[in-house]
């Protein structure tokens, strides 16, 4: 099993990035979060791993920090949370305010996140309101510098389309967004866009 993965950092996009490593190209699904903290390309780069085995295929799964690959893993053993849905719950919540949903039984904040139904959100709760400490103590990374207007806005666009939404409603959404908070990090400005969409 792979835990853990260093090496030069060759494409990254809002939830995957590819990873050198002595040669081989590692393809890892990520969540919003550690992809705001990614160096740029052709630098070195180092996630730690949940490696997702099934029949047909083997699936790698990074974070930047230890307590979101902990919180992907408990969210995946809820029962019908698979790992890619845990990434996007990973992606519309960051990990603090999402423990503090689950524990606070917050399921409307939960229902906001593409894919999750209520009675996803109330399983969730459920099986790991007891399960979660009572606050992560690491705040989600920044970039060192903001992506330009028009990389900005791509990053955006492919997110939201990443996280289920598509088309003039997602590019009214982005271009809102960026002209009420210009210059702010991408995961804030993703993380506005997604509390303003309705389902």
């Amino acid at each position: 099993m792979i835990a853990h993965l260093r090496g030069t950092l060759l494409e990254k996009h809002p939830n995957q990035a590819i990873v050198d490593a002595q040669g081989v190209g590692y393809d890892v699904t990520i969540p919003i979060s550690t992809f705001s903290t990614l160096p740029n390309l052709g630098e070195s780069v180092a996630l730690r791993i949940h490696t997702h085995v099934r029949e047909d295929a083997i699936a790698l799964f990074g974070f930047a920090k230890a307590e979101e690959k902990a919180l992907f893993e408990k969210l995946i053993a809820v029962s019908g949370i698979g790992p890619k849905l845990a990434i996007t719950i990973l992606s519309g919540l960051a990990a603090s305010d999402l423990v503090q949903a689950i524990r606070g039984g917050a399921v409307e904040r939960l229902v906001r996140i593409p894919g999750i139904g209520k009675k996803t959100a109330e399983r969730i709760g459920l099986e790991l309101k007891d399960r979660l400490p009572l606050a992560t103590t690491a705040a989600s990374g920044r970039p060192e510098d903001a992506a330009p207007g028009d990389e900005m806005r791509a990053d955006l666009m492919s997110a939201l389309t990443n996280l289920g939404y598509k088309g003039p409603v997602a590019e009214r959404a982005v271009d809102s967004a960026l002209k009420k908070t210009p210059g702010a990090p991408f995961e804030d400005v993703l993380r506005d866009i997604l509390r303003g969409m309705t389902r």
